[in-house]
């Protein structure tokens, strides 16, 4: 069988199970396989975890003696513990696990462990350090990075002033206390600043964030600078605020950088800058096949950052072939 035809089988399968099984060698059979590793996605209707899900299957296709199965949490904690329960019921060798909710997925993350399967955490953190280990971006440090630019384009320290409109990711989410958090280590200690909504969540989403925003803008004749926690959702601020004639006058930061999204709209100068938030499910695969191979991994694999403005914007894009 043809490796497009295995695909495209995979596909028609995931819309009748609860679990896709994609076969990292095109001609090799799951029963050749030396090791069975489970992944256990949030979602994938996030562009962001879309291209976690590209990484990762791509990085599995290097290997020839893994089985990755990959299940699709819909966006619904209760989903996604029921895949984690189905994937310790067909005892696969590792489990890969991206919480859509840090405490909605310790208790099954503590499951696989009891069941002595080696548990990676990928992206957001669960409530207990006995996985094997953490691969992801340093989501504080991230925010730090951001409210040291968003001081930068106010003014500069000590001098900065104005009126920021920061919208949350999903408020259950390490990641977007993190961000939160960070991002007021300097923004805080600027008095000229003051802080509009009071921890308003667009839940990652850009449609969710647009409408936050065209509240924002009817209550508040001057806004300065959008603070999104991803980039669908500084986009969409940004919408809003074009929809009402505003946009020229307000800055607008965002976290991912994804080619095709954030860095792109960052060179179209409809977001002024975005940081990027690596997926990692290459790495987290690597780190995985390692562990069973025998060798020693770390406790946490932090991931680079870096920020995109237009003065760097269009290299970016060249180097990632666009």
């Amino acid at each position: 069988m043809k490796r497009r035809d295995m695909l495209t089988l995979a596909v028609v399968t995931a819309a009748l199970f609860t679990t896709t099984s994609l076969v990292a060698s095109g001609d090799a059979m799951a029963q050749d396989k030396k090791w069975r590793i489970g992944f256990s996605q949030a979602t994938t209707i996030e562009p962001w975890r879309a291209q976690f899900n590209k990484d990762i299957i791509a990085e599995a296709a290097k290997h020839p003696e893994v089985e990755l199965i990959i299940t699709d949490g819909e966006d619904k904690t209760e989903k996604q513990v029921a895949d984690v329960e189905n994937l310790i019921r067909q005892e696969v060798d590792a489990i890969l696990v991206s919480p859509k909710e840090s405490a909605g997925l310790t208790g099954v993350v503590m499951q696989a462990i009891d069941a002595r399967i080696p548990v990676f955490v990928l992206d957001r953190n669960v409530e207990t350090d006995k996985y094997v280990q953490f691969v992801g971006g340093d989501n504080k440090l991230i925010g730090r990075a951001a409210g040291e630019y968003a001081v930068e384009l106010l003014g500069g320290k000590g001098k900065a002033t104005g009126n920021i409109v920061e919208i949350w990711g999903g408020m259950g989410t390490q990641p977007a206390h993190d961000r939160h958090d960070g991002f007021h280590e300097f923004t805080d200690k600027e008095p000229g600043i003051k802080n509009l909504l009071d921890q308003q969540s667009g839940d990652w989403k850009q449609d969710q964030a647009y409408n936050i925003m065209a509240t924002a803008l009817r209550n508040n004749e001057k806004i300065d600078l959008v603070y999104g926690h991803n980039d669908p959702m500084a986009y969409g601020a940004y919408l809003a605020a074009k929809d009402a004639g505003r946009e020229k006058e307000i800055k607008f930061i965002g976290i991912d950088a994804l080619p095709g999204e954030g860095v792109t709209w960052v060179k179209n100068g409809e977001l002024t800058a975005t940081f990027l938030y690596a997926t990692p499910g290459a790495d987290g695969l690597i780190q995985a096949i390692k562990y069973l191979n025998g060798e020693k991994v770390e406790k946490n694999v932090v991931l680079p950052t870096m920020k995109v403005t237009a003065e760097n914007a269009e290299q970016v894009l060249k180097e990632k072939g666009m």
